[in-house]
């Protein structure tokens, strides 16, 4: 059947109407047939089993009986009526009841006729009863096009009271089936439903909604479940390999005199096998012609800026610049300072650029970048601006990518002839499930250990009785010269009541840690931006001995002296939040701890994320947890939200089947880059479709 015909608005469906239209469009996205056929049930109830009255047990299950009414009563109750109805097999009898729609029941109840019931089953008053029960009489039941396993689709409280029920959309279903007669395209390509033994597409769309048996059904999901990966996959890579043909990068053929003279004389220390891994895998993007586009994972800590400024310098090596660019400011400065060092001995220039820069350091910069002097800027997105003009941007490294759109990436481009190489850093793990959907079109290398010396964090769970013990605790890493981070958590919603506990847990800590003996910064949202960076910098200084915050501890703050991380109420911050928290400390010589502090009252998700944190400090163990007690919505943050919305594939539990599509789709890609040999025909076509009609795009953000 060709596709057009499936972009048939809904409102031509026999049995839909004006009305039920504009709610179907409303409240679940229905606009054409294509629409319709791609709501997938949630669930199946199983109608294979008819029992006997007799049989009947109290479990409140969902059961379907044969029988018939022998009587039909109306009884009065507090408020209102009930209809009540005798039902009886060979084996006993039960009731019918119903609290609603009484007069139409009344009327169209036949007495003596068999009619098959299904319902919950109550036991009420030593008999058994069925609250509104679906009827259907046996003759009507024995011809209908459902199958024995009944689907149950995704609905809204709207729709229900609107009167469209399951029943009703799984009516709409089967006037689809009859009006296309399961004539559906097949979109994949014989070779691939041939090695994967897949269910043709009619038999699998069929087998979705009216399954035949559940061997059948199981088929059928496997089938679109592979189907809606596959092309999410295909869609990515072919932006990926469309970018490496048509972006030309400069191909950096050296590597010479600055890298060299690095690796040999100055390197802190032996780079771990995976960073020379991921050195090596960007030096050959750097020399191919294509433009790099790179994502570059590794924990906090596991030394990605090293592998970046070696990156940096093979573009210095070929007469080009590089630029730096951090979220915050703080963050820049703390890179600012970290390079400049390295810069020094290799007598590179490097500068920084912020919002604070002032006037002449501005027209300094722009004089030196665009007359080559400049080889290194480092900053915040004020490198964006448009006055920024580089004379040979060769490289651009973005730290922390979620909080840069790639809008913001492609504005460094345009400031080139030939866009410059991307490599964009982040310490938040994605589990690689994710990074596969979300990044698919960037390549991934990850830096997975960490550099020898690096303690591991000891990570606690404490309740609050124990607060004193805490304390105690604080006390003692003080005296040796510690430092201390107290966070609370800080959340729109309850804004004000998190402000008031930061207040109170701040005094609390002032009496317990008197002046002059101790010293106390605080930071939090309603704090002037001026006023925060003060009471940070007089941390990093080593001025004061323990910093209050909300969690807006700056990413990536590097106070090597502070060894005690205290996570106020635990159990309200997600795995991810508390990963990047612990991160903060643990970055000196020194055995560092993680406290986290909860009361009694845990939810099971929350002792979960607790014992997670406890048990290990791997970030890509952590996050595959965190995805599976999120799910992928969340897991991205909500300027990401919609990342993917799928129909039937799970991220989370299909890791399987996404991994096989992908490596299916990379297959076919390689063999036939453009879709044009004979078998590819299909999936080219319903590419193209899926491009046309938008639905591939709602996958991706």
């Amino acid at each position: 059947m060709n596709h057009n015909f499936l972009q048939t608005p809904i409102d031509y469906l026999k049995g839909v109407g004006p009305n039920r239209a504009d709610l179907l469009k409303r409240e679940l996205g229905i606009h054409t047939y294509q629409d319709l056929l791609n709501l997938y049930p949630n669930r199946y109830l199983d109608r294979t089993q008819y029992y006997k009255i007799g049989q009947l047990q109290q479990t409140n299950a969902e059961v379907q009986i044969i029988g018939k009414i022998t009587h039909i009563k109306t009884v009065e109750q507090k408020r209102g009526k009930r209809l009540v109805a005798t039902y009886v097999d060979d084996t006993g009898k039960m009731e019918l009841v119903w609290f609603r729609g009484q007069k139409w029941i009344r009327e169209n109840l036949k007495i003596n006729t068999t009619y098959v019931v299904f319902g919950k089953v109550n036991w009420f008053n030593g008999a058994f009863s069925m609250p509104h029960p679906e009827m259907e009489l046996l003759s009507a039941h024995e011809q209908s096009l459902r199958s024995a396993m009944q689907p149950v689709y995704p609905s809204t409280e709207k729709l229900t009271n609107s009167g469209i029920t399951n029943r009703v959309i799984n009516t709409l279903m089967q006037q689809l089936f009859v009006e296309t007669k399961n004539n559906f395209a097949e979109s994949l390509s014989q070779p691939i439903i041939d090695s994967l033994k897949l269910l043709p597409k009619p038999s699998a769309l069929f087998n979705i909604h009216f399954p035949q048996n559940t061997d059948l059904l199981a088929r059928a999901q496997y089938r679109l479940k592979f189907e809606e990966l596959f092309f999410i996959q295909l869609q990515l890579l072919r932006k990926n390999m469309l970018h490496k043909s048509k972006i030309k990068g400069y191909p950096f053929r050296e590597v010479g005199t600055y890298f060299n003279t690095f690796f040999r004389e100055h390197l802190p220390f032996q780079l771990t096998n995976a960073q020379k891994r991921v050195v090596k895998e960007i030096r050959a993007d750097l020399g191919s012609n294509a433009q790099m586009n790179r994502l570059l994972q590794g924990d906090v800590g596991s030394g990605k800026t090293i592998v970046a400024f070696m990156s940096m310098l093979i573009a210095l090596d070929n007469g080009f610049q590089a630029c730096l660019m951090a979220p915050t400011e703080i963050l820049s400065v703390q890179h600012y300072n970290d390079l400049k060092e390295y810069c020094n001995l290799l007598n590179i220039s490097v500068l920084l650029l912020t919002g604070s820069s002032t006037t002449l350091e501005r027209k300094n910069i722009h004089e030196q970048l665009e007359n080559g002097e400049l080889n290194l800027l480092i900053g915040t997105h004020a490198l964006l601006e448009d006055k920024v003009k580089f004379k040979n941007l060769g490289l651009a490294i973005i730290d922390e990518q979620h909080r840069f759109g790639v809008a913001q990436r492609s504005k460094l481009w345009h400031k080139n002839k030939f866009p410059p190489h991307v490599l964009v850093m982040t310490a938040t793990p994605i589990p690689r499930t994710l990074a596969m959907s979300v990044y698919g079109d960037l390549d991934v290398s990850v830096i997975d250990e960490l550099p020898p010396g690096r303690k591991s964090i000891t990570t606690v769970h404490r309740y609050d009785t124990n607060r004193l013990k805490v304390f105690r605790f604080m006390k003692d890493e003080i005296a040796k010269g510690r430092q201390i981070y107290v966070v609370y958590p800080l959340i729109q919603e309850s804004e004000a009541l998190d402000y008031k506990d930061l207040m109170d847990g701040y005094e609390s800590i002032s009496r317990d840690f008197p002046a002059p003996k101790y010293q106390i910064s605080i930071v939090h949202g309603k704090m002037k931006p001026a006023d925060k960076d003060f009471e940070m910098d007089r941390f990093i200084r080593g001025e004061t001995q323990i910093m209050v915050a909300t969690t807006v501890i700056e990413v990536g703050v590097n106070v090597p002296n502070a060894s005690v991380m205290v996570v106020e109420s635990a159990e309200r911050f997600g795995l991810s939040q508390l990963h990047q928290l612990r991160g903060r400390v643990g970055r000196g010589a020194e055995q560092s701890y993680c406290i986290l502090m909860t009361s009694h009252k845990l939810s099971s998700d929350a002792k979960t994320r607790l014992q997670t944190m406890t048990r290990t400090s791997d970030g890509f163990e952590i996050s595959e947890v965190d995805l599976k007690l999120r799910g992928p919505g969340d897991i991205m943050g909500t300027q990401q939200s919609g990342v993917l919305n799928l129909r039937i594939a799970d991220i989370v539990k299909d890791t399987e089947i996404l991994k096989l599509a992908r490596s299916y789709a990379l297959q076919t890609l390689k063999a036939d880059p453009t879709l044009s040999a004979p078998e590819n025909l299909v999936i080219k076509n319903t590419f193209a479709q899926l491009v046309k009609y938008k639905n591939i795009w709602n996958y991706i953000s």
